[in-house]
């Protein structure tokens, strides 16, 4: 009888070095791959481009492989006990970082039946980050890009959107990670704010860049980034305009639109009753969820309603209304906005909020309460939390920084915190390298 052979793999890009593995445990005896679901992935790096089925369909079509399990975990050890395989392969990798605990684990268990770890040398001249690059630089399509936010709010329990004024802090949010003890952390995607865009062309945010103007920002990052994109809606404009939003951003592969509940000249709603702010009747903002929602093609895109009832002191129950009837007009989430420092009435409304049998997704935008954490917001049932002009806010210092230094010695070398020209040309994709 043949001894079995274990093998725990992502398999989202199989390369040469997937394969050498799974030639050397095919030497070793029959190989079960434990082929870890998109929710273990995304426990600890980035969501896998192929979904599990996707992944499984490529891996069972590979010569040696004897059959597929599901790994639900970055631990191995269910799958193990319930193998008990004499051997488990894997590249020698994972002696650092986040898997060390893992392969420590993995060893402890199989000792319990006298199993074996077989560390395969890892492949030269193979590298995941290289091709996760190039994926980046091939892009992707706006049905993949529309799909992508529906699929990480079913495979993460909180999400995070930086905010976006241009293709370069697209850019931004695209690439910037930092490694942790728990893997690889980094914005999911984009939020395309109406109060970033309108400061970085120097107007007012009282919606008075148009649609069609706020489409080009869209344009410039979309061909430059590959994550999910929600765009500030503001108030969505006329019901009959709304509908025409909905379709060019369906069209152009934005996951979602949030538009707020209040009507005629927008305000900025960290304002709040200091200027002129008229909340909308629940009715007739029912009707425009209901418009846009029939606007779209696809189930995919979605729209997501914000109440304003804190920010504008109408109250707690007024907010839980609104919620109630917005989830009944078909909105796909809600988000609740506040504008005072401490988050507890975020929290009250979240407690309440938890109750509803048909719940939708939970958006908040911590800009005044910045002190809370995204594992506070996540125990407190959020879902997606925006950080929404976070890059406007610390791009504009910077620059008058700079331009002050530069008038006050009259050259430029004394200016603090200036990238080289070589640094900044490396993030644009194609761009040659000719400075340093």
């Amino acid at each position: 009888m043949d001894k079995t052979v274990y093998v725990g793999m992502s398999a989202d890009l199989v390369h040469p070095g997937h394969m050498n593995i799974i030639k050397k445990a095919r030497e070793l005896g029959d190989v079960i791959i434990g082929l870890l679901t998109d929710e273990a992935i995304a426990s600890y790096k980035r969501v896998p481009f192929m979904s599990f089925e996707q992944r499984k369909e490529v891996i069972e079509n590979i010569k040696g492989v004897s059959k597929i399990i599901p790994q639900t975990t970055l631990d191995y050890t269910a799958n193990l006990k319930l193998l008990k395989p004499d051997f488990v392969v894997h590249g020698d990798d994972w002696k650092e970082g986040v898997q060390a605990k893992t392969r420590q684990k993995v060893i402890d268990v199989l000792d319990g039946w006298g199993g074996k770890l077989v560390e395969i040398p890892y492949t030269k001249g193979i590298s995941s980050t290289k091709l996760h690059g190039a994926m980046r630089e091939v892009g992707t399509t706006p049905e993949i890009r529309l799909k992508s936010l529906r699929r990480m709010l079913n495979l993460k329990p909180i999400i995070r959107f930086l905010d976006i004024h241009n293709g370069l802090t697209g850019l931004i949010v695209e690439r910037t990670h930092i490694r942790t003890d728990k893997g690889i952390r980094e914005f999911d995607g984009m939020w395309a704010s109406s109060l970033t865009d309108s400061t970085a062309r120097g107007k007012p945010d009282i919606e008075a860049v148009d649609i069609s103007s706020r489409m080009n920002l869209l344009s410039d990052v979309l061909e430059v980034t590959t994550k999910p994109i929600i765009f500030d809606g503001d108030t969505g404009g006329r019901p009959e305009h709304f509908v025409f939003t909905v379709k060019t951003l369906e069209r152009l592969g934005v996951s979602a639109v949030i538009i707020e509940d209040k009507k005629g000249l927008k305000q900025n709603s960290l304002l709040g009753n200091s200027v002129p702010q008229i909340q909308e009747d629940i009715e007739n903002f029912c009707h425009k969820i209901e418009l846009g929602k029939k606007a779209a093609i696809t189930k995919d895109f979605m729209v997501i309603a914000r109440i304003e009832s804190l920010i504008l002191g109408a109250g707690m129950d007024d907010a839980m209304n609104r919620a109630k009837a917005y989830i009944e007009a078909g909105t796909d989430g809600i988000m609740i906005h506040s504008r005072k420092e401490s988050p507890w009435e975020i929290y009250q409304f979240c407690r309440q909020y938890n109750n509803l049998k048909n719940r939708r997704p939970l958006v908040v935008v911590p800009s005044t309460y910045n002190h809370v954490t995204e594992e506070e917001l996540q125990s407190n049932g959020v879902n997606i939390v925006i950080y929404a002009n976070q890059l406007i806010r610390s791009a504009y210092p910077a620059m008058v920084n700079t331009a002050e230094s530069i008038l006050k010695h009259q050259c430029s070398s004394k200016a603090k915190c200036l990238m080289s020209i070589g640094e900044i040309l490396k993030l644009i994709p194609g761009t040659i390298q000719k400075y340093s």
